[in-house]
């Protein structure tokens, strides 16, 4: 989730709280609590002020601000009217939001919350004023049905709450965990597949039915070009060939094998699709790489082998490698079958 989806999550949420606050307003009009009147005054104040906040980007201000003001509001709410209305709730609702903040404060590199100890603010907090409600009573006498469905009411928005951010919650660890499988099967420079994943399909396939072929793919002297022209332009050549790989093998699984070798593997067999390879060659050499002032000459050779259906994945793979050698032998820039 980025800074900007934050922001405007953030705006949201201090939306629905500063209604809730001005909703509560004319509850304790109607409980006649005129200590919670007034201190809605301020508490309104605190969440005009949270737009500033927002809109400055100072998120860690305004989240220790609203921690610390929602605690004092609703302890004073329970101690003033009584456990029985459910306002000590939403104390315990907030131990979940610090978690999930003080994660993404950790992602985001801001200024962390310590939640524990946060957590055990609030804790404190949510027992003295539900203990001074059940042992000495509220300040205000509230009528019992009257609390009964305000009790209801702050129930259901406290476990929409705890519902809506443990489905945040894991929504984020999936994302993460796609993040994770991106870095581990993506290779950072091209954007290609890596060896690791390739190496998975290739065993996918070789259970498949029906003609599979590799092309093993090795751009030709490509130490020369990074003694030459630098390893900044070396990275340039790679990224654009690669670029070119997606470009025209699209239906294909495209892969860097390691350094400047690539792994191609698509359905078909080598008798049938060679002329992609072939078309993948003939573009490679025709493009014009323009690294600054520089023209940088580029050509690949590319070695092909069929899966025979009893070879092991290794074997087909040097297959692969052995007619790539050929080419390299026989003069480079060609395809061997």
């Amino acid at each position: 989730m980025d800074s900007n989806r934050i922001r405007r999550f953030t705006y949201i949420i201090n939306t629905v709280i500063l209604f809730l606050v001005i909703g509560l307003a004319g509850f304790f009009y109607l409980c006649k609590a005129p200590i919670l009147l007034w201190f809605s005054v301020p508490t309104l104040l605190v969440y005009i002020i949270g737009y500033a906040l927002i809109a400055k980007d100072r998120l860690d201000i305004y989240v220790r601000l609203v921690y610390f003001w929602i605690t004092i509001y609703f302890c004073l709410c329970t101690i003033s009217l009584g456990y029985k209305i459910g306002m000590h709730l939403y104390c315990l609702s907030m131990i979940p939001i610090i978690f999930y903040t003080e994660y993404m404060a950790d992602k985001l590199g801001k200024t962390k919350i310590n939640a524990f100890v946060a957590s055990g603010i609030i804790g404190i907090c949510y027992l003295f004023s539900t203990g001074f409600s059940a042992f000495v009573g509220p300040i205000y006498t509230v009528d019992n049905t009257i609390a009964g469905v305000f009790w209801i009411f702050n129930s259901v928005i406290v476990l929409g709450f705890l519902v809506f951010y443990s489905r945040l919650m894991l929504s984020l660890i999936g994302d993460y965990e796609n993040q994770l499988k991106q870095t581990a099967l993506i290779d950072r420079l091209t954007g290609l597949y890596n060896r690791h994943y390739m190496v998975g399909r290739l065993e996918s396939a070789a259970k498949e039915t029906g003609p599979h072929f590799v092309a093993m793919i090795d751009i030709d002297d490509f130490k020369k070009i990074n003694d030459r022209y630098g390893h900044n332009a070396g990275d340039y050549v790679l990224v654009n060939v690669a670029r070119i790989l997606k470009d025209i093998c699209r239906d294909s699984k495209v892969s860097r094998w390691g350094g400047e070798e690539f792994l191609i593997l698509t359905s078909g067999s080598v008798s049938a699709d060679a002329s992609l390879i072939e078309k993948l060659r003939a573009a490679i050499e025709k493009e014009d790489f323009a690294f600054g002032e520089d023209h940088i000459k580029v050509t690949i050779t590319a070695g092909l082998a069929d899966y025979s259906g009893s070879d092991s994945i290794d074997k087909w793979v040097n297959v692969a490698d052995e007619n790539l050698y050929k080419g390299k032998k026989s003069g480079k820039n060609k395809v061997v079958c």
